[in-house]
């Protein structure tokens, strides 16, 4: 037991890097930046697994051994609580007056009818009773024990259905912007976890597309800006050939279909531009997904147009409600969309996605290009692009929602653990162990001589009291 409490203790201590930094299956787009913004200490953090902890190597030794550690504790005390159910309780002492509860008292009656009524009368009340000739043992409170056992084989079922879960699930993420669909594709997400023994075949053959997306926010008071609410509407097709069903969205209100899970995570605003070559040709129309920086939804994107010549790279900010204070740089003063802006920066070179190496669609690689201008646009305002590089319109903006996407086979049985852990918890801190014990002798006036006493295998209060009821009822 010590081994599972040390064993425990580290496996606490192990997930405290899971509040610490970002991890990849809730918050993969908080790892892109931090790798971003610590392009020396986040490699690092990674090949340590900082940024998937419940999936490392480390952690899952640590999960391991505690299971073993467990169940090497707890199945062989199931055994010898089931021998201790089955024997009798142990014999009266021969000196009752020792003990911690204690009384003594004299009546008329015969001895073998103080034992008959003790027997019949404790019995009656919930003890085991053992009976000699001149003595009655007696005992209650197992269920304080088969409480106990109950928690810690729940937490071996709990341990089982994690790790299960874990190895034929899979938890991916994806955004989706406002008029824009996904289809349950491995191709489709962002990014995708699978477990070890996961096949790809099962995933569920749903779509869904998002049809709009709205958001409330607390306006005054100390907490100014602040979500209130925010639903995601979608049409969701559940098999190919199923009809087409309405479904609304919320926080903490996933969408359970076939087997997998659909959680709201996040949102966040996809301005919309139209970009045109020196010809009047349009060579990019479409929203770009910007990602919030703040609470107020100051938020970062970039566009690339790897088609003209030279190679044309958009930067800027989105910003739901212009601040007039620049001070600090471009930022947004209240999260809904009052007066919407955006920030934009021109790049002109080479945007590099010819050299092989993979590129963030967030993040502009401004190594071998120059900027060509900065500009402010609110809806409907068209920027003639320096150089004769055509012009660039922003035509509005959209929003997009992120979803949590996961399979695990193991959570019902999680669950199902769970209750019996608090259940067998609450024996084990409710039921009393207690141990009692009647002995009976003749006086030398020939009256009966009895004396009750009792002993409890747990400092619970009370004992004091069950001694004195058991003796009232005898007398």
């Amino acid at each position: 037991m010590r081994t599972a409490l040390i064993l425990l203790f580290l496996l606490a201590l192990a997930s405290v890097p899971g509040s610490l930094f970002p991890q990849r299956g809730t918050s993969p787009l908080r790892v892109s930046q931090y790798l971003r913004d610590h392009p020396d200490a986040g490699p690092i953090l990674d090949r340590l697994y900082l940024f998937d902890v419940f999936a490392s190597p480390w952690f899952g030794a640590i999960y391991l051994l505690l299971f073993i550690s467990l169940a090497g504790c707890v199945i062989p005390r199931v055994g010898v609580h089931w021998q201790e159910l089955r024997s009798l309780p142990p014999q009266a002492p021969t000196n009752l007056n020792r003990l911690p509860a204690y009384q003594q008292w004299v009546v008329s009656d015969q001895k073998q009818d103080v034992l008959l009524k003790a027997e019949l009368s404790w019995r009656k009340s919930g003890w085991r009773i053992r009976t000699g000739p001149d003595w009655i043992s007696a005992e209650r409170g197992y269920a304080r024990e088969t409480g106990n056992l109950i928690f810690h084989l729940a937490l071996l079922i709990v341990l089982v259905a994690v790790g299960f879960g874990g190895a034929t699930g899979y938890k991916g993420t994806v955004i989706v912007r406002e008029g824009a669909g996904f289809a349950n594709n491995v191709t489709q997400y962002d990014t995708f976890a699978p477990g070890r023994n996961f096949n790809p075949e099962e995933l569920s053959p749903f779509a869904f597309e998002l049809t709009d997306f709205s958001a409330e926010y607390q306006r005054g008071g100390m907490q100014n800006g602040a979500s209130r609410m925010f639903q995601a509407d979608f049409d969701l097709v559940r098999t190919p050939n199923s009809p087409v069903e309405k479904v609304e969205l919320q926080v903490n209100k996933p969408l359970r279909v076939s087997g997998s899970s659909v959680y709201l995570v996040g949102h966040g605003y996809s301005p919309e531009f139209t970009i045109k070559n020196e010809a009047g040709e349009i060579v990019w129309q479409d929203a770009a997904v910007f990602l919030p920086q703040d609470g107020a939804f100051t938020s970062t994107g970039v566009v690339k147009i790897p088609d003209t010549v030279p190679q044309l790279g958009i930067q800027g900010f989105f910003l739901p409600t212009l601040s007039a204070d620049f001070s600090t740089g471009p930022r947004s003063e209240f999260p809904a969309a009052d007066r919407p802006a955006v920030y934009l920066s021109a790049w002109l070179g080479d945007l590099g996605l010819d050299n092989g190496i993979p590129q963030s669609v967030y993040k502009l690689d401004t190594t071998n290009m120059k900027r060509i201008g900065i500009e402010e646009l609110i809806p409907g305002q068209t920027w003639e692009l320096p150089e004769n590089q055509g012009t660039l319109e922003f035509t509005g903006y959209k929003e997009w929602a992120s979803f949590s996407i996961t399979q695990d086979h193991g959570k019902g049985w999680a669950l199902v653990a769970s209750m019996l852990a608090i259940f067998g918890l609450t024996l084990s801190l409710l039921v009393p162990r207690r141990r009692a014990w009647l002995r009976v002798s003749e006086t030398s006036e020939g009256a009966t001589l009895c004396e009750v006493a009792g002993l409890a295998k747990t400092e619970a209060p009370g004992l004091t009291s069950e001694i004195e009821k058991l003796a009232l009822s005898l007398k």
